[in-house]
């Protein structure tokens, strides 16, 4: 049967690759990693043994080059057994894309590190100040000699104590608007980060923890834009490699949930009736729906795959259709999965709180809902996003 993100044989198999790493080593751990909001260790370096960190790394630097549809499959697969795993992946992969589309100095050895599974990175765009207008950063450059210097409160950074770098923002030195801005590298272990703790209601274990930059020193070596065109940057290479991960993580949540309930529904009965759950008409359509839905999510976010691989006027709008789409449809097949297992839900005899918990993270993960729907609007009656 053919892959609804329209896989070929050889993306196929990466996508086999991580759905068997999945069952052998995140299903292992997830648990643990959940109750304990505990950084997945084992999982993320299973990832990196088995070349998944250079996914979508150019082939230039030893990555395997794929393209977006490959991530969202390995992604979905991967957010069926351990969903904090899998944001950790997706912004690893998404902070890896705007490396390699800016110009920072040390871009190769940083890329080919990743490819090698050595180099793990993330994001660190939203602030105290922006709140989840990641896009528009509080924070400032400000000329150092040759270089800059820079205070910043950055807020939900994923990876924050384990990645051996962050892909941040800030406006650009004189900044008029809060959209002049400009990416920059932040390393590990450099003076001047102060990483804080963090506890989620879902993904609790994606080590996301507040991280204060107090003089930090930036080296004209280690922006990643040319001052001012940060958001040129968040807008083309971030937002839509995060759309496609965090979308296909949602659908991986989904088709988890979608097996359990099934699975519960053929194997628990009613004693005094003789019947099986999977007997009672309700609870039947409970399941039909989350399969309808979230396929039905599935095959838009296959279809921008395809667009963002052939990209038109309405590519970014398919974009942002495909993230609404998927976030709504993970909180709703979740809540399902919760309503048709009831109390075996309820009492953690099935792992599908965990999921439930998980999906709601995308309603506050920037860019929001809300943020979406205005955006969405925007384009749909001809007014700029900004």
């Amino acid at each position: 049967m053919a892959h609804i993100y329209g896989l070929s044989p050889e993306q196929q198999k990466f996508a086999d690759k991580a759905a068997a790493l999945a069952k052998e080593v995140l299903a292992k751990h997830a648990a643990d990693v959940d109750a304990n909001g505990r950084y997945p260790k084992e999982s993320i370096e299973a990832l990196a043994a088995a070349g998944l960190l250079g996914l979508c790394v150019p082939a230039e630097f030893g990555g395997a080059a794929q393209p977006p549809r490959t991530f969202a499959a390995v992604a979905e697969e991967l957010a069926q057994e351990c969903a904090s795993t899998a944001m950790i992946y997706v912004m690893h992969v998404t902070a890896a894309q705007q490396i390699a589309a800016g110009n920072p100095a040390d871009k190769a050895a940083i890329l080919k590190a990743a490819a090698a599974g050595k180099h793990l990175t993330t994001l660190a765009f939203s602030e105290k100040g922006s709140r989840s207008n990641f896009w528009a950063p509080s924070s400032s450059l400000v000329a150092d000699g040759a270089d800059y210097k820079t205070d910043a409160t950055k807020s939900w950074v994923t990876t924050a104590h384990n990645a051996d770098s962050y892909v941040s923002s800030a406006r650009m030195p004189g900044a008029e608007s809060p959209l002049a801005s400009t990416l920059y590298l932040v390393r590990k272990g450099d003076a001047g980060v102060n990483i804080g703790g963090f506890k989620g209601v879902g993904l609790r274990g994606n080590d996301s923890a507040p991280v204060e930059l107090k003089g930090y020193k930036v080296p004209k070596g280690d922006l990643i834009t040319e001052n001012g065109k940060g958001a040129d940057g968040m807008l083309q290479v971030v937002l839509p490699w995060f759309v496609v991960g965090t979308s296909a993580m949602s659908h991986g949540l989904c088709l988890k949930a979608i097996a359990l309930t099934s699975g519960h529904l053929q194997g628990a009965g009613i004693d005094f009736t003789g019947q099986k759950l999977r007997d009672l008409p309700n609870l039947r359509a409970r399941l039909a729906d989350m399969a309808v839905a979230t396929d039905r999510s599935r095959a838009l976010l296959g279809y921008t795959v395809s667009e963002m691989e052939k990209p038109d006027a309405m590519t970014p709008l398919r974009v942002l259709q495909s993230r609404r789409c998927a976030i709504d449809t993970a909180t709703h097949v979740t809540d399902l999965a919760m309503k048709a297992c009831g109390g075996a839900a309820f009492s953690h005899h099935l792992p599908i709180e965990r999921l439930f918990r998980d999906a709601r993270a995308g309603w506050v993960m920037a860019p929001t809902v809300d943020h979406l729907d205005d955006f969405m609007g925007k384009a749909l009656t001809g007014l700029p996003l900004f």
